[in-house]
């Protein structure tokens, strides 16, 4: 690769050829501030904040766009550079909602942060602003146009990283919004429901939509037995709420926040995704030896689940019938659980702590509904979980670490803790199949082929004598060679784990928002890395690491199931799919 040599703010810099200023200037730990940038995503210059100037040029020049050249000297805090900047975020400031202190986005916020760095204490630009879109119709995204600053960062996103193009610009000059085609709402158009758009927005104009209040009521309700339960994924995020490290895990503090909050039972997830791996291990094996429908895919993303039905829905008989961890979960907690424990199901509300926004649709599929109940009565995401333990005054970091409830629903394996990390579901699967077939104890237990940050990854696994290849891929871009693949009828592969976020749960669209300068500058190993590496560490201490070998697992098998795929593990702990129509267009 070419070396080219030029000066940033004099000092000498060295850059390879085809990078940008600002790429330039990173490798060498020298700040631009950004807005629309989006490392690998997203760099049209369109906001106009990353501005430089440079030796001879005409104008002054965006960073993110400009390419580097020989000899070039470009000045980064020139009185100039400075002064555009401010200008382009105050000419973004005159039709942006300023109403700070009730936003989500508070102190969080990009274009805030950049108006405290820029020094900007009055608006010089006062006037008419763009009318607003405000739309919530949808279970899980809320769009405030009023808070938009067209970075265009969710419209790529959704373009690059899901394939899908969601988002657009609509309308012409004064008058455009990002919006779906047509200004619909999120709910009428073929959306993920992901929040991969919510975690890449730089401000509030694309949220959650917020249900701490449902919960808060339902724990102030005397009738009621409020059960929470934490995804994997959760512990290695949450402490990044309350100013801990990226990566730090919080299973222990969580869990005894969660309990001061006044939930009447704290459990985890993995029991579900130990439970869910006995039922998707013996549907593959099923499907293997009597020839089922294969390759089979994964069926514990949401968001993959509604991209399927609404772009391929031919494919839909390759899907597991299993339902997701916490609906499982939530089915026993109103079935055996309630029995166990002579409560009225009706008189049960279960809350899960999710990574993901599309488990908030997901509880609201009639596919999920058991008997004259929902499976999960609310969804919380990663953030909002945070909202409600500072809503309740509990100060996080000093709360001593605690066990969830044991009682039935208590125990989880290390397999199950990989669950929230692209490959955990497949990993944990092989774990508890490989065993099973073998016939003796599995040593080691690792498939060390399923870890990564890879696109796609994918492995040939020796199954008692038999070898099958298994496929991992995260994002439905990188998903799409392989679910063509299955189209034509070409696959090589028995069994493929599919997660809708890039890097799975850990990068879920519930998860706290990163800033966008570690997104985009260098840290040693990336958010998404140090959240693996947080649930991997958890799996390798715990004492049982395969997903059949959980004892209270197997009593709920002896007990109450079965066996896995038994009639009532059928009726509770599968669902079904259909396809989804793309557009629903109303006419007045």
């Amino acid at each position: 690769m070419a070396i080219v040599n030029l000066k940033i703010n004099n000092r000498d810099v060295q850059a390879e050829a085809g990078m940008t200023v600002l790429q330039a200037a990173q490798a060498a730990g020298i700040h631009i501030p950004t807005l629309c940038y989006l490392k690998d995503i997203n760099k049209s210059g369109a906001c106009r904040v990353c501005l430089v100037e440079v030796k001879r040029a005409r104008t002054l020049l965006s960073a993110c766009t400009t390419p580097v050249s020989e000899g070039m000297e470009v000045f980064t805090n020139s009185e100039r550079a400075i002064r555009g900047r401010r200008t382009s975020v105050e000419l973004i400031l005159s039709n942006h909602n300023r109403e700070c202190l009730s936003c989500k986005r508070n102190q969080n916020c990009e274009l805030q942060r950049l108006t405290e760095e820029l020094g900007i204490r009055e608006n010089r630009f006062e006037g008419e602003k763009t009318a607003a879109t405000y739309e919530d119709f949808s279970y899980g995204i809320v769009r405030d146009t009023s808070k938009c600053v067209l970075c265009e960062r969710c419209v790529e996103t959704c373009k690059k990283v899901q394939g899908l193009g969601i988002l657009g610009l609509e309308h012409r000059g004064f008058k455009t919004i990002v919006a779906p085609v047509y200004n619909l709402s999120f709910a009428d158009v073929n959306c993920m429901q992901c929040g991969q758009c919510v975690i890449n927005c730089p401000v509030g104009a694309l949220t959650e939509k917020e249900d701490t209040m449902k919960v808060v009521e339902a724990l102030n309700d005397p009738e009621k037995v409020v059960i929470v339960q934490t995804a994997p994924a959760v512990r290695a995020a949450l402490g990044e709420e309350f100013g801990l490290p990226i990566g730090t895990r919080v299973t222990g503090k969580m869990a005894a926040a969660l309990r001061r909050c006044g939930f009447d039972r704290v459990y985890d997830v993995n029991w579900g995704a130990d439970l869910t791996i006995m039922e998707e291990g013996n549907e593959l094996l099923d499907r293997v030896i009597n020839g089922g429908c294969l390759p089979m895919f994964t069926s514990c993303s949401p968001g993959w689940i509604r991209y399927i039905e609404y772009e391929y829905p031919e494919l839909l008989p390759h899907l597991s019938t299993s339902k997701s961890p916490h609906m499982m979960m939530g089915a026993m907690i109103k079935s055996y659980w309630a029995q166990r424990k002579g409560v009225d199901p009706k008189n049960i509300y279960v809350v899960s702590i999710m990574p993901c926004i599309a488990k908030k649709s997901e509880i609201q599929r009639p596919e999920c509904k058991t008997a004259e109940y929902v499976d999960v009565d609310a969804v919380l995401t990663t953030r909002e979980c945070a909202r409600l333990i500072k809503m309740f005054g509990i100060d996080f970091n000093d709360l001593p670490d605690e066990d969830f409830d044991p009682d039935l629903l208590g125990d989880y394996t290390g397999a199950a803790v990989i669950f929230g990390a692209s490959g955990g579901v497949m990993e944990a699967a092989l774990r508890t199949v490989k065993q099973k077939l073998d016939g003796v104890k599995l040593d080691p237990v690792d498939f060390t082929a399923c870890r990564g940050m890879a696109g796609v990854k994918e492995a040939e696994v020796d199954l008692n004598g038999t070898k099958i290849w298994i496929a991992i891929t995260s994002s439905m871009t990188a998903a799409k060679p392989l679910l063509e693949e299955v189209k034509a009828g070409t696959s090589k592969y028995t069994f493929i784990e599919v997660m809708g976020c890039p890097g799975g749960c850990i990068n879920g669209g519930g998860q706290p928002i990163v800033s966008s300068r570690i997104k985009n500058g260098k840290i040693g190993m990336g958010y998404k890395e140090l959240r693996m590496k947080a649930l991997y560490d958890e799996d390798v201490i715990k004492d049982i690491r395969v997903s059949s070998d959980n004892p209270q697992i197997q009593d709920l098998y002896k007990d109450f199931l079965g066996e896995p795929g038994s009639e009532l593990a059928e009726e509770l702990l599968h669902t079904s799919y259909s396809p989804k129509e793309r557009f629903k267009i109303f006419n007045d």
